[in-house]
């Protein structure tokens, strides 16, 4: 879909094409060099082809890089066939002195980041401009598909997508904040980010697996990736530390902070409020990045700056009045959720257990359902959640499996409705109690 790989994109995969050369290449020689030179003393006899693997370059930038490495008493090949990438590599005594001093300078070993220069640049054409969008309602339609209800609140969410505006979502626990957010990931248009940057000969890692989702086209340059939009979340043990970029010894290199991984994509402090550290003092650590778009960060005591274009979403289930009207302002749209509907309860149970291919008899969805009618209607009456229906759906499942049963049968239900905590809880105290019992929400 042209939503998702537009012009402006197709002209950077035309750009981001694979270097085949030392001249065509952003990283300098030395650091190149010193790369590979970092691989073979780990791995100590590599074949070029495993070198590729690592470090990601052509193989036609590593014969350039071996051949000079081996010129200057280095490394030395010891073995393979006519071609190059099955030449094997081995280390020498100079190589392993210098190898030595550089893995105790910068430990990083990996695939071959992009110089920073060139990440600023690509950074800036994708980001200029980049709203107000139009979103096709056929990519609208696709992100709600599993959403149940909650119109207001999705046409909200496109709202803020359209002109990237911060919002704030606020309602009872259960009611699918954080996974009602999280589809602006896909309402927003992708990104290509650099895996690793490379500043002044140190590398700072971009890209996070747990945050940033690959899509199908990918540039030819293995060191960028094309991305979704990022949606990157944070719960109550963030710190203001946990919002700097800080080097780890370890890896080797300078692990950037949600403010940085989210950039193109959304910012969510989920559960404000809970944190151990003040709350206003982490909002108050947003606030230049929000304004700017911009952020600096400190490799070896050196200030660079780097992008930080997305959009912030603020979650709680406490009061909205944690928040004061200077951070307000950076999240000028707001979500109140309220607990679902039976019907809307029902139909996510429902959803769930077909998702967990799950076989039942039709009479345990009759059986949920009164769990939540009102007690005139025969129910329980009992407080609706979505994760309710979700957590019983799994439960259910898990002990349809330890009765060795083919299907989920009402006496299964029973069984996992008895089991789950809140709902135990709801029904042997009164709604005062409970509230007690469970603390504040």
């Amino acid at each position: 879909m042209d939503y998702y790989h537009d012009g402006k994109m197709r002209k950077l995969f035309a750009i981001l094409k694979e270097p085949k050369s030392l001249e065509e290449i952003d990283l300098s020689e030395s650091f190149i060099k010193n790369l590979v030179l970092k691989v073979v003393s780990t791995y100590g006899n590599i074949k070029v082809s495993q070198i590729h693997e690592i470090i990601g370059l052509n193989i036609d930038i590593l014969e350039e890089v071996l051949k000079k490495m081996e010129s200057d008493d280095l490394c030395v090949p010891t073995g393979g066939g006519f071609l190059f990438p099955s030449v094997e590599y081995t280390i020498k005594k100079k190589g392993h002195q210098k190898a030595a001093k550089l893995l105790t300078e910068n430990p990083y070993v990996g695939l071959a980041p992009v110089a920073y220069d060139t990440y600023y640049k690509i950074m800036e054409v994708q980001l200029k401009d980049r709203f107000p969008i139009q979103i096709p309602p056929e990519v609208i339609e696709r992100a709600f598909k599993d959403v149940v209800g909650v119109e207001k609140a999705k046409k909200t969410l496109v709202e803020a997508s359209i002109g990237g505006k911060g919002l704030f979502i606020y309602g009872p626990p259960g009611t699918g904040k954080t996974f009602l957010t999280s589809k602006m990931s896909e309402l927003l248009p992708p990104i290509i980010i650099p895996k690793f940057i490379e500043f002044s000969d140190m590398v700072i890692q971009l890209y996070d697996p747990d945050f940033h989702r690959a899509v199908k086209e990918q540039p030819e340059d293995p060191r960028w990736i094309k991305i979704y939009a990022p949606f990157v979340f944070t719960g109550s043990e963030l710190n203001t530390e946990k919002l700097e970029t800080n080097f780890d010894p370890n890896k080797g290199v300078y692990e950037t902070s949600p403010i940085i991984k989210a950039n193109g994509g959304v910012l969510l402090l989920d559960d404000l409020g809970r944190q151990k550290e003040d709350h206003n003092a982490l909002l108050n650590r947003l606030i230049v990045p929000l304004e700017n778009k911009r952020d600096v960060i400190y490799v070896k005591g050196a200030p660079i700056v780097v992008h930080t274009h997305f959009i912030p979403a603020f979650s709680t289930n406490l009061e909205i009045t944690i928040m004061d009207e200077a951070h307000l302002r950076r999240a000028p749209l707001h979500i109140f959720l309220e607990n679902p509907s039976t019907d809307e309860i029902l139909e996510v149970f429902k959803r769930n257990l077909d998702e967990l291919n799950e076989k039942y008899d039709e009479q345990i969805l009759k059986r949920y359902e009164k769990v939540y009618l009102k007690s005139s209607e025969g129910g329980e009456n009992l407080q609706p959640t979505f994760a309710h229906a979700r957590d019983i759906a799994q439960i259910a499942q898990a002990i349809r499996i330890r009765k060795g049963e083919d299907k989920i049968t009402q006496e299964t239900l029973e069984e996992a409705l008895e089991q789950h905590i809140l709902i135990a809880l709801q029904r042997k105290f009164t709604p005062e109690i409970f509230k007690q019992i469970i603390g504040p929400r």
